[in-house]
């Protein structure tokens, strides 16, 4: 073998040496690297805790609808008269009933006509029809079941009324977000210290943390937002915590 055979014998062998070397470093790291990742999961609690208020409620809303029909087209102006001396009517009981001019929305007054024909399309009978309403939003959310049973009385004076069913919405939302979320961190790490002293180990700082949203439910219901006073409000945290001996 000659001088420059055996010196690319021996860079061969160098590069060979080298390559495997970082073979055998690199697999060192990431054996390493699994190693510790492993051992934060290991060393690490996981609480999922739930928060809940039961809120009232601050807004109202509803709509009692009002009607007057005719049966030909000469009645219209005094059909219209009539409306609006029953609009009047219901917005004289609500302010009686203490809702404010701001809480108390009038819709316009329309009217609708139906024809009635016979076999022939001879023109049998038409029907005038006006219909307003009237839309309050109140956050007297207490006054407006009582408000309701007075409007219903019109009916006994002859008015041609529905009286909508009210709606009633939560909407300080945000004001009580940061306790409820702090509550449920707080619920959370109490479960995660009770796991920690099963382990014989003890909680230290928050790894990680994730919220769900908020839930505003009817009281007492599976579902439905708006049917009663009382709303159920709910939040899950899942916080992620060191253990540490």
């Amino acid at each position: 073998m000659n001088q420059l055979q055996h010196k690319g014998l021996n860079m061969t062998a160098v590069v060979v040496a080298l390559i495997l070397s970082i073979g055998i470093g690199g697999a060192g790291y990431f054996a390493s690297k699994t190693l510790y990742n492993a051992q934060v999961a290991v060393n690490s609690a996981q609480a999922k805790r739930l928060a809940e208020r039961t809120i009232k409620a601050d807004l109202a809303s509803w709509t009692v609808g009002f009607s007057v029909s005719g049966k030909t087209r000469e009645e219209i102006s005094a059909l219209y008269e009539k409306a609006e001396a029953q609009q009047k009517q219901i917005v004289d009981l609500l302010q009686a009933q203490g809702f404010a001019d701001g809480e108390i929305r009038l819709d316009i007054i329309d009217h609708t006509m139906r024809e009635y024909r016979d076999e022939n399309q001879v023109l049998v009978e038409e029907v005038h029809r006006l219909a307003g309403a009237i839309m309050i939003s109140t956050h007297q959310v207490d006054v407006v079941d009582k408000a309701r049973t007075e409007v219903n009385k019109l009916l006994a004076r002859g008015l041609e009324i529905s009286n909508g069913t009210p709606e009633y919405f939560f909407t300080k939302l945000n004001e009580i977000k940061p306790a409820m979320l702090k509550e449920a961190a707080e619920n959370a790490r109490i479960a995660a210290t009770e796991f920690a002293a099963n382990a014989g180990g003890k909680v230290g700082k928050i790894r990680s943390a994730s919220q769900g949203g908020f839930i505003v439910q009817d009281a007492g219901a599976s579902s439905g937002e708006t049917g009663t006073v009382l709303k159920d409000i709910s939040v899950v945290t899942t916080v992620d915590f060191y253990l540490v001996d």
